[in-house]
């Protein structure tokens, strides 16, 4: 009767104790941490004297001890092959083995512990396997006091439904881990796409003004310099800021870009510094500032020259420092980041009507880099406009092959106050609106057609405009001929007499295309 009454208690206590190591096991923290409080709770309520839970190594063939209670530091570096021994044999066939009595079972190694030492109680011993799916991740080992009246089969259930909720816990651990796997392969694979990306091949331009800034790029990116480049809205300071970083012993650092101009001045402190609780109404928690994100990286301050004169001071700081203050804080955050700026406005001016703080300046102009103007740089045009049209046609599923002569002429006599902006937002423009394989100059924005934008004059009636139309499509063929009157007909699916009666009336001199070369084409960034 006594047995009876207490089996009510032990089934409460079991229900229990499995709760128990669920909320271990869901919990946060190390796995191994999280293990070996479960032991703990098998060792305190189930008359564990000692236990281990053993893992299947990644090649499949050799079983670690992953956490445990009451085995020394030296036994815990145990090592067991599949098959060897009763925890080897347990993983191999997927079957929970009892031993009632230790002292009697040749099968024991005792290389986590020693257990025939003379005066040592009987113990009894069940192993358990731990699997997911049927395969095996490992097993459960535990050591009992001998009772001749325990209930083994009781026991071995128990510790069965302990090692599903460890594999459960098992299988988490290798998915969050393969995640985090996943993970860092992608950010790799990112960091080197981006690393190629800015590489300083793939910066497009041969005009002298760029050959000359590149040559500074390439000087100043192996330092930790801090950089101010300047030039106009457009020009690509933000792109040279990437080269210099990806090209530089920061790479593999944080790149943090901050637009000093979009930010208020009531938040630019705390986006770059950072706040401490309770600085301000609605300051929560603590929040790390751009500084503080970029710390062994770089950090991108673009249009420097928008900033107030109170967040001026405090990068001044910073500059000489290398420390700065959260808002409302008083502790000193010390970073290491190295400072690219850049910025559209005349500093010197900006000084002299009290707008900039010289002494910024002077930190912030260690290195200069003038990014020049795309009306300084005519010949990079084309390079540009190819690049951005290989990529637009890619991008919008185009089969867009050239740009045709008239549509060059218009590009290449426009002023381009937008710079390379503009350019490349001219091109995806004309990508979308073009019906065909060639860019005509049709497909170009109407500024780009006017006399007082480009000095490119058209004519506003109906049969100058067919007139100007038909002579283009004779250029391009004419061009695809290299200057062939028979061929260029055939292209246009006319004869040559016509052809030749067009050419007349527009006074075209076909000799100028018999050695034209197609235009180049170009490496894309």
């Amino acid at each position: 009767m006594a047995k009876r009454a207490s089996e009510p208690r032990t089934d409460l206590r079991r229900l229990t104790t499995l709760q128990d190591i669920s909320h271990v096991l869901c919990g946060p923290g190390e796995l191994r941490h999280s293990l070996e409080r479960v032991l703990e709770k098998l060792e305190r309520d189930h008359e564990a004297v000692r236990s281990a839970v053993m893992a299947l190594g990644d090649d499949g063939h050799e079983i670690v001890i992953e956490a445990s209670v009451g085995i020394s530091p030296e036994g815990r570096l145990s090592r067991y092959r599949v098959g060897e021994g009763i925890v080897g044999r347990v993983v191999q066939s997927g079957r929970p083995i009892v031993v009632p009595a230790i002292s009697r079972e040749p099968l024991f190694l005792h290389r986590a512990f020693q257990r025939k030492r003379p005066g040592m109680p009987e113990l009894s011993y069940v192993c358990v396997p731990i699997a997911w799916n049927r395969t095996p991740l490992g097993a459960l080992a535990v050591d009992l006091e001998f009772d001749p009246g325990r209930d083994y089969d009781a026991a071995v259930s128990f510790f069965s439904v302990v090692a599903g909720m460890i594999a459960q816990a098992f299988q988490g651990r290798r998915a969050i881990e393969e995640e985090r796997k996943r993970l860092l392969d992608e950010n790799v694979h990112l960091k080197h796409e981006l690393q190629q990306r800015y590489d300083f091949s793939n910066l497009i331009g041969t005009s002298s003004p760029m050959r000359q800034a590149y040559e500074q790029i390439a000087q100043v990116a192996r330092t930790s310099t801090t950089v101010l480049i300047r030039g106009e809205s457009g020009t690509g300071k933000e792109l040279i800021a990437h080269a210099i970083h990806y090209n530089s012993p920061r790479k593999d650092k944080p790149f943090i870009k901050v637009s000093c101009a979009a930010l208020p001045d009531t938040l630019i402190e705390s986006e770059l510094f950072g706040y401490e609780k309770g600085a301000f109404t609605g300051a929560l928690a603590r929040k790390r500032g751009r500084f503080e994100m970029a710390d062994g990286g770089t950090l991108f301050l673009d249009e420097v020259g928008e900033l107030n004169q109170s967040t001026q001071v405090k990068l001044l700081r910073v500059l000489q420092e290398r420390e700065f203050e959260r808002l409302g804080g008083t502790e000193s955050v010390k970073v290491d980041v190295r400072l690219i700026a850049a910025t559209n406005r005349d500093l010197e001016k900006a000084i002299a009507e009290r707008q900039f703080r010289e002494d910024l300046y002077y930190r912030l102009d260690v290195f200069s880099i003038f990014v020049p103007p795309l009306r300084d740089r005519k010949p990079d045009v084309m390079l540009l406009a190819d690049h951005f049209l290989a990529k637009y046609a890619r991008q919008h599923k185009k089969s867009i092959r050239r740009i045709s002569t008239p549509a060059i002429d218009m590009l290449m006599s426009y002023h381009w106050p937008g710079n390379v902006r503009e350019l490349e937002n001219t091109l995806e423009r004309a990508v979308l609106t073009c019906d065909g394989n060639v860019i005509h100059g049709h497909h170009l924005p109407p500024t780009l057609q006017t006399a007082e934008a480009s000095g490119t004059a058209i004519k506003t009636s109906l049969s100058d405009a067919i007139e100007q139309y038909e002579k283009d499509l004779i250029l391009d063929a004419l061009k695809s001929a290299r200057g062939n009157r028979a061929r260029a007909a055939r292209l246009l699916n006319s004869t040559e007499r016509i052809i030749g009666y067009k050419i007349r009336k527009y006074r075209i001199d076909p000799r100028r295309f018999r050695s034209a070369q197609a235009t180049p084409s170009l490496k894309s960034v």
